[in-house]
This record gives C-alpha cells, sequence and structure tokens, in this order.
C-alpha cells in the first residue's frame, strides 16, 4: 500500500508540474537556458515540408523556416486557407519560395498518392514536420470506415513518413519531427482497440492515444531508419485555432495562461533546423528543446518491444490495403 500511494503521489508532483511547463510561464522559464546562436543558421537550398501550415504551429514554424531561406511547402486541407497563409507567410518573410498543396490527411488513399506523386516532382527533402491532426469529439469514420482520429493522427501521419522516407534517405541531412501532445503520458499503447469500438467514446482520450501511437511511430522508425534524425515533441498548451475550436471549455479556462503559436512552433524550428537537436539520439521525445521522458514515473503506460513492433506491423498492413498500384 505504501509502494503504491507513493507512487500516486510522485505521478502527482510529476502531473502537477508538468501542466505549470506546458503553460506560458513554462516556457518563459525554460527558454532562459535557450542557446539564443541554436536557431541563428541559413536553411537557404534546403526543403520543408509541413502538414496542417495554415494556422496555429505549423503556420508559425513555416514562416520561421521561410525566414531563414528554406523552401517550404504547406500541405493543408483547405485550399482557401493554405493560399492566405501563403500569402501572409511570403509577406512577413520575403521569401517566395513557399509552395500550397492540398491534402486532407484522413483519407489514406490520396496521402499515398500524394506523397508519391511529390517524389517523382522533387528531387529532395530535408525535412519533414508531421503536424496536422484534428480531434473529433464524437465517433465518425471515413468512407473507407476509419475511425477519423486515428485516420488522420495514426495511419495518416504514418503513410506520409513512410511513403516519403525514400525521398529524405536522398536528401542530405534529413530530419522527420512529429508534434505530438503530453496528454499521451495517460495512454498505454492500446493495440486491441485502434478504431476506439469498444466502450464509451471519449475524442480527448481518443487523440492522447493517437499521440502516444505517435511516440511509438517515432520511436520504432528510428530503429531501422539510422540516416533520418526523428525525433517527437509536445509543444505545450498553445492558443491555436484547433485547440479553440477541439477544447472550448479549456480554452476558456486557460487562455490567458496559454502559449502563443510561436511559443509552441519554438521546439518544432529547433528540431528541424539547428545541429544541437542532432547531437541527442534519434527518436526521442522533446519538449522545450530537450529530451523528456515518455512515461511518468512508476507508469504502467510502457509497451514491450514485441508489442511496439507489432503496432508497426499493423499499420504496415492497413497501410499497404490503400497504396495505389
Amino acid at each position: 500500500v505504501e509502494r503504491v500511494a507513493m507512487s500516486v503521489y510522485r505521478n502527482t508532483i510529476w502531473f502537477l508540474k508538468g501542466i505549470h511547463e506546458y503553460t506560458r510561464g513554462g516556457y518563459e522559464a525554460a527558454s532562459k537556458h535557450f542557446v539564443e546562436k541554436d536557431l541563428d543558421v541559413s536553411v537557404s537550398g534546403k526543403s520543408f515540408m509541413i502538414t496542417g501550415a495554415n494556422s496555429g504551429i505549423g503556420k508559425a514554424a513555416a514562416y520561421m523556416i521561410a525566414k531563414k531561406g528554406g523552401t517550404v511547402h504547406l500541405v493543408c486541407r483547405n485550399k482557401e486557407r493554405a493560399e492566405d497563409a501563403k500569402a501572409d507567410i511570403i509577406k512577413e518573410s520575403g521569401n517566395k519560395d513557399i509552395h500550397v498543396h492540398i491534402l486532407d490527411l484522413s483519407e489514406p488513399r490520396k496521402v499515398w498518392e500524394f506523397a508519391e506523386a511529390f517524389k517523382k516532382k522533387h528531387k529532395s527533402l530535408n525535412v519533414l514536420i508531421n503536424n496536422a491532426g484534428c480531434m473529433v469529439n464524437q465517433r465518425e469514420v471515413n468512407a473507407e470506415g476509419l475511425e477519423m482520429n486515428f485516420a488522420c493522427n495514426t495511419l495518416g501521419t504514418f503513410i506520409l513518413t513512410k511513403s516519403l522516407i525514400p525521398l529524405l534517405e536522398k536528401s542530405s541531412n534529413p530530419r522527420v519531427i512529429t508534434v505530438s501532445s503530453g496528454g499521451m503520458l495517460v495512454q498505454k499503447l492500446h493495440l486491441d482497440d485502434l478504431q476506439s469500438e469498444q466502450g464509451r467514446f471519449n475524442g480527448t482520450m481518443v487523440y492522447a492515444q493517437n499521440k502516444r501511437q505517435q511516440v511509438v511511430m517515432t520511436e520504432e522508425w528510428a530503429k531501422v531508419h539510422s540516416n533520418i534524425h526523428f525525433s517527437v515533441m509536445h509543444p505545450g498548451w498553445a492558443d491555436t485555432p484547433a485547440v479553440q475550436s477541439a477544447m472550448p471549455d479549456f480554452y476558456r479556462s486557460m487562455k490567458d495562461k496559454l502559449r502563443t503559436a510561436d511559443q509552441g512552433a519554438d521546439t518544432v524550428v529547433w528540431l528541424a533546423v539547428s545541429e544541437a537537436a542532432l547531437a541527442h539520439p534519434s527518436g526521442l521525445f522533446f519538449q522545450d528543446r530537450s529530451p523528456v521522458p515518455t512515461h511518468l514515473p512508476l507508469a504502467w503506460t510502457k509497451t514491450s518491444p514485441e508489442d511496439k513492433q507489432k503496432f508497426i506491423n499493423i499499420l504496415d498492413d492497413l497501410a499497404k490495403t490503400f497504396q495505389p498500384h
């Protein structure tokens, strides 16, 4: 009993500490230790793909990278919003090498088709930033019968990355960064219910499960593709349109403490362009430019290597059913 009580106490302290770290105040405290010259780089001649880049963290990251001279491919679901974002980024950065691609990541066949077409048209891709995501609070399925959150956050991200890995491997200094969430700390990988068919549907917990899945994908990719630097990160709680629409109650109660989109994007950009990021091993989970644990102390959320590999095999088999022939 004493051991269990101590575990609960430690996890509670860790969680409360995490809540503060996720806010604007947490970012401001962490940023005092940032090395300013880490981002004092030019990425002219390098190409970056950012999903979900028309607003929030994705748009902020796109602007920061464009300002450093990078070629930026904005992958967005809505053409009008994407074109508006492109115009804003060009105007604010002075960089005209910004390109719009329209794609809904919840449509696996379209993801395959887009990635294959991109590889034929472009000779290199230095950095892929998997930022797009969704939180659908009622269980919905797409045309293929896939639960929407899983289709977008997990399978879409998996297919896009898997298809673009050969192009990344041919490019110099390739990196893949996936924007996850600290919410995944309360989730263990569930292999038996990837489509959220069992029990009562909770969109927030399904989203957190998808974010745990992204962490596992990153860890497994890093083992197999040693010449690509993979990382996954938590941006903290940022004031973005996605948070406002998906979590209105949370937004209303926390809006004065939320990070700006730029603050949320800081570690994304650091992982994408800095040499300092490459000093860390591939496959780690980052928050505010530092690697952090993927599990709470003494947590029940850990998964065996066998189950992690089984998860990748499931995704691989599912992805192949939508692959063009």
